[in-house]
């Protein structure tokens, strides 16, 4: 019997606001990034770094992605992502070379786009067919204050690198703005913004918001009136008004199933609850009181709603 659980590198499908449903790969270990974000949704980066290694065999990888195949399940893109910065993979190259010979569907990588300003790296990751930059500074100062990179991280040379990628890319290039109360969501930032997506080719501009647990516990979320704005103004795409497919796991224990997906994916109890009635489930509130004594895993209280990942 297939069991998710068994895999080290691969997660998933997850669902996604933009590409319906996920298989994830993760080439890098966890807390592992060159930024620490006061909004990530993992927390505070445990493993600072801005150096590029070859952190796991992508052979080994590869072969998971193949095993999972063979037992046939459903997902609608495989995303290069991870608990850090997939980028600091130094095998990512080889890595997008061998899943393009073994999947048909798009392949997608996530990334803060910091180390876009080197020349190699943009080259190797030239044949994925949708690249999801973040944007969330205009500047170095915004940079520092948002995403708290490492120290040797020039945000013109990020920004510069991203412009360069764009114009000799051949996929799809889908920017996402993460929006913050009284730090980056006014006018006057949106149209910053603005100024710089002029220079860069690309496909779409999402705009998205702390709406799960954030790292720091002042960020909050803007007022609906400069959400719009920055709709707007930037012909962008509201993150929190695209549907999505609803959690999904092959685990056939629900309470594994649950733990399977916040092991990458947070979730509150009300996506907990939803989850576990699309699977029959009659008796959700036994499942949650599960979690709540367990000690492996975080409880978050954020906004009304207790959220949950594994610590």
């Amino acid at each position: 019997m297939f069991v998710l659980n068994k895999y080290k590198y691969i997660f998933g499908p997850v669902p996604s606001r933009r590409m319906g449903l996920s298989l994830g790969v993760s080439p890098i270990p966890k807390g592992h990034c060159n930024y620490s974000c006061v909004y990530c949704q993992l927390g505070r980066t445990t493993s600072m770094t801005n150096e590029i290694k070859n952190f796991y065999d992508s052979k080994e990888i590869v072969n998971e992605v193949k095993d999972y195949l063979r037992n046939g399940f459903n997902f609608d893109v495989l995303t290069l992502v991870g608990e850090g910065e997939p980028l600091l993979y130094s095998n990512i190259d080889d890595l997008i070379s061998e899943l393009k010979k073994i999947i048909k569907k798009p392949i997608a990588l996530i990334t803060n786009g910091a180390l876009l300003s080197d020349k190699n790296i943009r080259e190797k990751i030239k044949d994925i067919d949708i690249l999801l930059p973040s944007l969330d500074s205009y500047n170095q100062e915004m940079l520092r204050k948002i995403n708290r990179p490492y120290r040797k991280i020039i945000f013109e040379d990020s920004v510069l690198g991203l412009e360069k990628f764009s114009k000799n890319f051949d996929g799809q290039i889908w920017i996402e703005i993460m929006l913050i109360k009284n730090i980056n969501d006014d006018k006057n930032s949106i149209l910053k913004f603005k100024k710089i997506l002029e220079k860069i080719k690309y496909d779409k501009v999402y705009i998205n918001v702390p709406v799960r647990p954030p790292a720091e516990e002042w960020v909050q979320i803007p007022g609906e009136e400069n959400i719009n704005f920055a709709v707007n103004e930037l012909d962008g795409i509201s993150m929190e008004n695209l549907a999505s497919e609803g959690f999904y796991s092959e685990e056939i224990d629900d309470l594994e199933a649950i733990i399977s997906i916040i092991k990458r994916h947070p979730m509150n109890q009300f996506e907990i609850k939803s989850f576990l009635i699309e699977r029959k489930n009659e008796k959700p509130q036994e499942i949650l009181d599960k979690l709540d004594i367990d000690e492996k895993i975080i409880k978050i209280d954020y906004k009304g709603y207790k959220n949950y990942r594994i610590k």
